[in-house]
């Protein structure tokens, strides 16, 4: 499927919608604690103050976007339900708000998903419907990028609006009250360290930071195996990363979207990737010296402090702490080991 051209972003357009979002949001989203470690801070030589988004309904940051933008679609489009594709935590968290709300559910998932992330859509009351590679009649060729189309193609049979997990202007709104909440809490920050996806928790975190913290540098973090927005963002042209191979599951889109790439190229300071062994340590890490469960994805800005790929001495430094929907059984297997 050929990728649309960018779209230059209205910042004021959407600054307005974040401050609605903080709105929309007040009551329904939980605002998540601010953790910190000295043990942390001796070990990244920075002040570190980790926003957790694990602890958000649904496990993960998702739930601001989804409630932001199904809560605002109009009353009648609502009620024939909606549509939505993921690998894993936008699926949760469409499906919760949607229970929410009392409205259907259908869910375009790779048939490779993580079990947790699939029985968790399914429990909250959604259709999931698989695609790509082990698809019910799916084809030798077929690719988890296959979803957005096979979800694009639902949603017009079914007439029900489709709900992107990044790329929408609401969505970006709704993620970015994360990071409003995090300055807010913390202070004024030096720099803010964010995991990178499709862009969408980026871009949101971006527009608040500006409007928050001016002079705050904003930096993504992506897995080494699924570093299209690094490359995107230094080369100025829309990359793409087939099937990433990353244990970092929320972060295995292909590329950035249309609308989150000019978001970045003209709000972020620096992207940056670490490897999946930097995740591990990480990971180990916050379960073991913070008790805070956390997924691969989720500990992504972490990971680029201390794996030293980022470095931010002396520094007020915030943490966007994800999501922590990990599959116990994957977990066994990552921290019991060496992280290689």
């Amino acid at each position: 499927m050929k990728a649309a051209a960018p779209v230059a972003p209205d910042l004021g357009d959407l600054t307005a919608r974040l401050l609605a979002a903080r709105t929309a949001l007040e009551g329904v989203a939980h605002r998540t604690p601010v953790a910190t470690s000295s043990t942390l801070d001796e070990r990244v030589q920075a002040s570190v103050f980790l926003k957790c988004e694990n602890l958000q309904r649904a496990g993960a940051f998702k739930f601001r976007g989804a409630w932001n933008a199904i809560s605002r679609l109009p009353e009648e489009a609502r009620r024939r339900g909606v549509v939505a594709y993921s690998s894993g935590n936008h699926a949760q968290a469409v499906a919760l708000v949607a229970r929410r709300l009392g409205i259907p559910a259908a869910i375009v998932m790779p048939a490779g998903s993580s079990a947790l992330k699939l029985a968790a859509t399914r429990d909250y009351g959604a259709e999931v419907v698989l695609c790509g590679p082990g698809a019910p009649g799916a084809g030798p060729g077929a690719g988890a990028a296959d979803r957005a189309a096979v979800a694009e193609r639902l949603a017009l049979e079914r007439g029900c609006p489709l709900v992107p997990p990044f790329d929408h202007p609401d969505v970006i709104a709704g993620q970015g009250t994360a990071a409003a909440e995090l300055i807010e809490d913390a202070g004024s920050l030096d720099a803010l360290l964010v995991p990178v996806g499709g862009g969408g928790l980026i871009s949101g975190s971006a527009l608040a930071a500006r409007r928050l913290s001016p002079g705050c540098r904003v930096i993504g973090v992506e897995p080494e195996g699924g570093d299209d927005g690094v490359r995107s963002f230094h080369s100025g042209r829309l990359e793409r990363v087939e099937n990433p191979r990353t244990i970092a599951d929320g972060a295995r889109t292909p590329s950035l979207g249309r609308i989150t790439f000019p978001l970045i190229r003209q709000l972020v300071s620096d992207m940056v990737a670490v490897p999946d062994a930097a995740l591990i340590d990480a990971m180990r890490f916050v379960w073991e010296r913070m008790k805070l469960v956390v997924e691969p994805t989720g500990v992504l800005g972490l990971a680029a402090l201390t794996s030293g790929r980022v470095k931010l001495p002396g520094m007020r430094v915030g943490v966007i702490l994800s999501g922590g929907n990990v599959d116990p059984v994957a977990a066994r297997a990552w921290l019991g080991g060496d992280a290689r």
